[in-house]
């Protein structure tokens, strides 16, 4: 390390280079933590290292049929899945930020959470080899407890290594690979299931087992992605004199009293969204299956084009949201492109493919607009409270619905679980009406276009900048009217502290 410093400042502190052979030879780019390659080396092991957490959290949807078939599971149990991973995360969300912060600090943290999530996958596998379903959820909530928190130790590394408009770009990459990796899982774990089923030869609770425990091995390379990570952090530290990065959140529950209406339909808004999302996926392939007709992989295939979709359209929409602004209007199309994407697969046998890309593309851009709002309605200080709770809630409201969406489809089917969906979005679409209107009575700035909003934004930084001239102008001439001191008095200051002296020995 002490020569990788002598090289990295040795340009710095020589004499104009000389290039005597004594004096050090400067790191290649690749190993220099200012330069671009080195730069995106730690983006690409930023990316993957959500990969693995994201690749086996939807591992229950690729393999819907085998899970309840091999463990003899109805739909709700299958469902308690997905709601034993959010369960923990009700409480989590506030505290993931404080954990790397104050405790683990960001590179023993991401360690640590990379082994809960890989600890819980192989617990999650495990109850499937010793046909054990109780295993299974421990597994899915331990996995769970890593899954989140690991969520939160990505977004920490990428401040602390990216700055500015380039971390806007950071964040839609970082999303981006974890679609792609939702995507890899849908696509190919019912194959795997086939493979290991042969090699067997025979289908049940080991086949399935071994298939999640192969699927388990992504796992393992985010946490690789993590301890590489962790060791470039820290060379980086020592090198370039840089400090660990942090989340800067401030938790206090006590600003949630002081959350205004607005800020509480974007909650209500996120939470019956994503609970006609997340649940429906988890439970699609088999509905492609009953209803279309559709083979295995052509479900599977359809099933994961949300996420395809997502991969490259969120960026996209990000930059879109950004340079035109308008913010409600973008979530109430979203939402009712939602609500109508699940109207045709409820009441219409029209080709599916056309419901699920109106759905692809409505959900990334909700995300994108969504997200951004409560930036505009919380003060900075209560950011980290706000979405704290945020999380926490729409981690509440997915455990919850993905029973009650297991429970419906156990009792009534297919068409009532889509009608229940429907009627999630519908609430979700009346919190914006009401969202647009709350906004434009109290003058708010979510519907503001971009242009205006900068403009704003440059009106009251001069305003700030003009107070804070004005200030020291008043500090200058008060200093100018305050009496000069003149030796006569400076000398009776001296007696006075040299006499105070006295009295105090």
């Amino acid at each position: 390390m002490a020569e990788e410093e002598r090289a990295l400042l040795g340009s710095a502190g020589g004499d104009g280079g000389g290039g005597s052979p004594g004096s050090p030879r400067a790191l290649p780019a690749v190993c220099d933590p200012r330069r671009l390659p080195h730069r995106l080396l730690v983006l690409a092991l930023m990316c993957f290292l959500g990969f693995g957490g994201y690749f086996c959290y939807d591992n229950p949807a690729a393999l819907q049929t085998q899970v309840q078939r091999d463990m003899m599971v109805n739909t709700a149990q299958f469902m308690a899945l997905y709601a034993w991973y959010s369960w923990p995360n009700v409480v989590l969300c506030f505290f993931g930020g404080f954990l790397i912060d104050r405790v683990f600090g960001i590179r023993l943290g991401t360690i640590i959470f990379s082994v809960l999530v890989c600890v819980g996958q192989v617990i999650f596998a495990l109850g499937a080899l010793l046909n054990t379903f109780w295993v299974m959820d421990m597994g899915r909530f331990i996995f769970g407890i890593g899954g989140e928190s690991l969520a939160v130790a990505q977004n920490t590394y990428a401040v602390s290594w990216f700055k500015g408009k380039e971390l806007n770009l950071v964040f839609g990459l970082q999303l981006s690979m974890a679609r792609i990796g939702s995507t890899v899982n849908m696509n190919i774990m019912d194959w795997m299931y086939s493979r290991v089923r042969d090699l067997l030869g025979y289908t049940g609770p080991s086949t399935l087992g071994l298939t999640l425990m192969i699927g388990g091995v992504t796992c393992l390379f985010s946490l690789t992605c993590a301890l590489i990570l962790a060791y470039l952090d820290k060379r980086a530290e020592k090198l370039l004199c840089k400090e660990q990065g942090k989340t800067g959140e401030v938790i206090k529950l006590t600003d949630v009293k002081d959350f205004s209406l607005s800020l509480w339909l974007i909650f209500v808004i996120c939470v019956c969204y994503y609970a006609a999302i997340f649940p429906f996926i988890g439970l699609g392939k088999v509905f492609f299956i009953e209803k279309f007709k559709f083979s295995s992989e052509e479900a599977s295939a359809i099933n994961s084009i949300v996420y395809i979709i997502s991969a490259p359209m969120s960026p996209v929409f990000g930059l879109l949201v950004d340079k035109l602004g308008k913010n409600i209007i973008w979530v109430l199309c979203a939402v009712i492109t939602t609500l109508a994407s699940h109207i045709m697969l409820a009441f219409t046998f029209w080709n599916p493919w056309i419901a699920m890309c109106l759905l692809g593309v409505a959900y990334s851009l909700l995300a994108c607009a969504l997200w951004p709002m409560v930036a505009f309605v919380v003060p900075e200080h209560q950011l980290g409270t706000a979405y704290g709770f945020m999380q926490s809630i729409q981690n509440l409201g997915l455990a919850i619905i993905a029973i009650a969406a297991g429970m419906i489809l156990d009792t009534r089917g297919y068409l009532f679980l889509e009608v229940f969906f429907s009627a999630c979005v519908c609430l979700s679409l009346i919190a914006v009406v009401m969202l647009y209107f709350v906004n434009h009575l109290t003058g708010g700035d979510l519907n503001w276009s971009a242009k205006k909003r900068e403009k704003l934004q440059k009106v009251a930084a001069t305003e700030m900048e003009e107070q804070e001239r004005l200030r020291r102008q008043n500090e200058d001439d008060l200093a100018k009217l305050r009496p000069k001191a003149d030796d006569f008095s400076l000398r009776n200051k001296y007696l006075s502290k040299l006499g105070a002296q006295m009295l105090l020995t």
